[in-house]
């Protein structure tokens, strides 16, 4: 195991460990770069998004730029659930709106395991897509990071 092959925080995780975990994974789906995004998954990555499923990081990688050609101003916050030793379960709902100008809340749960480098090697997501009024959107920071002072899930009632 190089360094550059290390993702920190590592397992086991503490609580703030797995906060931390969970605001570099928000942060990083934010940059809408799925290269970048990929280098969190370890090379046989296994995932389950959905109805679609992917078995290495090459996979992931164009799933993640399939997925953000689709959904326009993509913004996410995710939530830690329940952590132990080497997984964590998160909750998260993002934005965004297809090509038409419809827009979506997406709620979703995931369950990450990662291996002792750091890196996520099992990912199982489930994903509902609410349809709202664009009058009814919660996140309004600039495309990116969501601020430090903006609020998270729990605090706007999702």
């Amino acid at each position: 195991m190089t360094d550059s092959q290390v993702r920190p925080p590592l397992p086991p995780f503490t609580l703030e460990t797995a906060i931390e975990k969970v605001r570099l994974a928000e942060d990083g789906w934010n940059t809408r770069d799925a290269a970048k995004v990929a280098l969190a998954y370890s090379l046989d990555t296994q995932w389950r998004n959905r109805t679609e499923f992917a078995t290495n990081r090459e996979e992931a990688q164009r799933f993640l730029d399939r997925k953000w050609k689709k959904e326009h101003e993509y913004r996410l916050i995710k939530e830690l659930w329940a952590f132990g030793g080497n997984r964590i379960a998160v909750r998260y709902a993002y934005e965004w709106h297809d090509d038409s100008g419809n827009w979506f809340r997406s709620y979703g749960n995931e369950n990450w395991e990662f291996g002792a480098d750091g890196l996520m090697e099992r990912r199982f997501a489930c994903i509902n897509d609410m349809p709202i009024k664009e009058s009814e959107r919660k996140y309004f920071w600039p495309l990116g990071r969501r601020p430090d002072d903006h609020p998270g899930l729990s605090d706007l009632g999702l």
